[in-house]
């Protein structure tokens, strides 16, 4: 495990914004999210992979807002901004 890139303590990927854990550990998902931008407005937008990079670390996410054109981003999983929302059903 050592050769790959790991997050920094503060959460930062090591590699820089385009870093990305290696496919073959990404869980996918469809996760509707609402996102909370560091300007305070929100986003809708979707989580399409999960990624842990070992028991007990904290979660990463792909997330990307919708609408946007922005792409996709690994991100650490903060539920203060990340608002999880229902995938299907009423």
């Amino acid at each position: 495990m050592a050769d790959r890139p790991h997050p920094d303590p503060h959460g930062r990927p090591a590699d820089g914004a385009g870093w990305q854990p290696p496919e073959h550990e990404v869980e996918p998902a469809y996760q509707p999210v609402q996102i909370n931008r560091t300007d305070g407005s929100w986003a809708v937008g979707r989580i399409n992979g999960w990624w842990r990079p070992s028991a007990g670390d904290r979660a990463w996410c792909r997330v990307r807002a919708l609408g946007r054109g922005e792409a996709p981003t690994w991100v650490p999983f903060d539920p203060e901004r990340l608002l999880l929302l229902p995938a299907c059903g009423t």
